[in-house]
């Protein structure tokens, strides 16, 4: 009887366990930016970013595109996005999640993102 209620305790907590788990988050994003503009998201408590691995997302025309990305719920993603050749002019957390931004981060899991639109 002890083992099938330590079976049943360890069940319950494989199953706590797995609510915390992968989700996705839904970005749009337009750039009416004269210039090429590249963009990566970052998550804020893992490290990782999206596309990842050296590469980034391109924005070179005026249309609104939709990134969706795998995450775990609950983890904050924030976008970040420069001019290409030149990441002194930047969107939200920049390059290399270098800067600060006070609307540019959204919790995976809660929802999609409004259209954010890059301009200046």
């Amino acid at each position: 009887m002890k083992v099938l209620r330590n079976m049943a305790a360890i069940a319950g907590l494989l199953t706590v366990a797995g609510a915390v788990s992968a989700d996705s988050l839904r970005w749009t994003i337009r750039s009416d930016y004269p210039h090429i503009v590249s963009l990566e998201f970052y998550s804020q408590d893992y490290n990782r970013a999206w596309p990842g691995n050296g590469k980034v997302y391109i924005l070179d025309d005026y249309n609104p595109q939709e990134y969706v990305l795998s995450c775990e719920t609950g983890e904050t993603i924030c976008y970040g996005a420069w001019v290409r050749g030149n990441e002194t002019q930047y969107w939200g957390v920049g390059l290399n999640n270098s800067q600060r931004c006070n609307d540019c981060c959204y919790t995976c899991g809660y929802g999609d993102t409004d259209l954010r639109i890059l301009n200046r």
